[in-house]
C-alpha cells in the first residue's frame, strides 16, 4: 500500500496559486537574459499568502551551476536580493521558486530543499519556455513525500490550481500590449484622452452586447440563463443611483479639471524651455 503523508496531503488541498503578470514577465526575461551556457534559470518568488492562496506578486532570477553531478546556488546573491526587496515591500516574503523549463530532474529536488528551509510549504513554478506544447505553458506545484509504510520516502511534486490574475494597472498595461504587439516590437503610447476614449469604446461594445442579449432572451429567440441573469442584477445594482442632471454636472467638473492640469503642465514646459533659451543667449 502506498501513503501519502498526512501534512503533505494537507499542503495541498485548498491550495491554489495566483501569479501576476510582472513576475511572469520578469521569469521570462531571466530566461533571455541567460549566460549563452546556461540552457535554464532558477529564481525566488516573492508574494503574500492569506487562507490557502499563495500570490506571486515578483521574482527574480539567482544564479546557479548545473552539472551532471551537482548543482550550486548562490545564496549570498539570494539573501542580499531578498532583504533589498523587503525594503521596498515588508510584506511580501519568500514563497517558493520558479524554473524555466518543464523538466523535472534530481537538481530539482535538491534546489527545492533549499527553499524549503526558507518556506516548509514552498511552491514551485515551472515555465515551458521550450514551448513544447505550443504555448508558453505555466505550472505550480508543491512538494509531497511518497512510499510504503515503514520504508524509504520519495519526492514527489504534485500540481496545484494556478491562475493568472491583475493589479488594474497591470490590466491595463497587459491589454495595451496585447492589442498593439507588432513584429517590430513598438507599443504606442496613448495619451490620457486617449486611453479615456479606448475605454469608453470598450464599455460601449460590452454594453452593446448585453443589450443583444437582453433582447434576443425577451424576444423569445435564445433561451435565458439564470446565472447571467444573477450576474447582470449583481452587477445593476452596484451602479450609484446618480441623477443624470448630476452625473453629468461631475463628468463636466472632472473634465475641466483634467484640462487644467494638461494646460498647466504645457505652460510649466514652455516656461522651461524659454528659461533654458534665455540662459543659453545670456550665456553667450
Amino acid at each position: 500500500k502506498i501513503s501519502v503523508s498526512r501534512s503533505a496531503m494537507d499542503n495541498v488541498v485548498g491550495l491554489s496559486v495566483q501569479i501576476h503578470p510582472v513576475a511572469l514577465f520578469a521569469m521570462v526575461d531571466c530566461h533571455e537574459r541567460r549566460p549563452e551556457a546556461a540552457k535554464r534559470v532558477i529564481g525566488t518568488l516573492m508574494g503574500v499568502k492569506d487562507k490557502g492562496v499563495v500570490e506571486v506578486r515578483a521574482a527574480y532570477t539567482v544564479p546557479h551551476n548545473e552539472t551532471e553531478d551537482e548543482v550550486a546556488i548562490d545564496m549570498m546573491f539570494d539573501k542580499d536580493m531578498m532583504k533589498l526587496h523587503q525594503r521596498v515591500n515588508p510584506l511580501e516574503v519568500v514563497l517558493g521558486w520558479f524554473l524555466t523549463s518543464a523538466d523535472i530532474t534530481l537538481h530539482t529536488v535538491l534546489i527545492h530543499d533549499y527553499y524549503s528551509r526558507l518556506d516548509p510549504n514552498a511552491i514551485f513554478v515551472t515555465i515551458d519556455t521550450g514551448l513544447t506544447s505550443g504555448r508558453l505553458e505555466v505550472k505550480a506545484h508543491v512538494k509531497s513525500r511518497l512510499g510504503l509504510p515503514g520504508k524509504t520516502e520519495g519526492i514527489i511534486f504534485t500540481p496545484v490550481p494556478s491562475e493568472t490574475v491583475c493589479f488594474e494597472p497591470e490590466r491595463v498595461g497587459v491589454t495595451q500590449l496585447i492589442k498593439y504587439t507588432s513584429p517590430e516590437g513598438k507599443i504606442p503610447v496613448l495619451s490620457r484622452f486617449g486611453q479615456i476614449e479606448r475605454a469608453a469604446e470598450a464599455l460601449d461594445d460590452m454594453l452593446a452586447k448585453v443589450l443583444d442579449y437582453i433582447e434576443s432572451v425577451t424576444s423569445g429567440k435564445t433561451e435565458g440563463d439564470s446565472s447571467v441573469g444573477r450576474l447582470l442584477l449583481e452587477t445593476l445594482s452596484r451602479i450609484p443611483q446618480v441623477e443624470p442632471a448630476k452625473y453629468e454636472a461631475m463628468v463636466n467638473s472632472l473634465m475641466q479639471d483634467m484640462l487644467m492640469i494638461v494646460y498647466l503642465s504645457n505652460l510649466t514646459k514652455t516656461q522651461l524651455t524659454l528659461g533654458e533659451k534665455l540662459s543659453q543667449i545670456t550665456a553667450g
